[in-house]
């Protein structure tokens, strides 16, 4: 089996986003590595600052919140943690995002704040899963 050392979590503040963020926590701790935390803002990035919207400064507000959450966690259990943020449709922003910065795993929670529900996972954690080629736990 690969050595783990790089560990990516998608968060959008959901439970099940923080369920898998504890469990991205508990795997770094066993195999001493770093995790990164993406939120994905589901709009186009604007071209200059002074495009930026109302609805994309309340998504850049959440996404602090959920990363100081999440730096927290880290730090209480002794994992260095990063965090970015990244524009577009969630799926293939989390694949991409993770194979050109060479990830070891995604972690991933099953269901997020998506609108769209599915039968047993959220469609970003199937999409990902279906579509990476590196390893994907999902927790549900």
């Amino acid at each position: 089996m690969k050595d783990i050392k790089k560990i990516l979590v998608p968060i959008d503040g959901s439970k099940n986003s923080m369920r898998g963020l504890d469990e991205a926590i508990y795997l770094a701790r066993q195999c001493h590595a770093t995790i990164t935390g993406l939120y994905v803002i589901p709009i186009a990035k604007p071209l200059t600052d002074s495009q930026i919207s109302y609805l994309e400064k309340y998504l850049l507000n959440n996404a602090s919140k959920f990363m100081s959450k999440a730096k927290i966690r880290c730090g209480q259990n002794g994992i260095l943690f990063d965090d970015d943020i990244a524009y577009g449709d969630e799926g293939p922003k989390i694949i991409n995002y993770a194979e050109n910065k060479a990830y070891d795993i995604i972690v991933i929670g099953s269901r997020g704040m998506s609108s769209i529900k599915e039968a047993f996972l959220g469609s970003t954690s199937n999409y990902v899963l279906h579509k990476s080629k590196i390893p994907v736990l999902i927790v549900k």
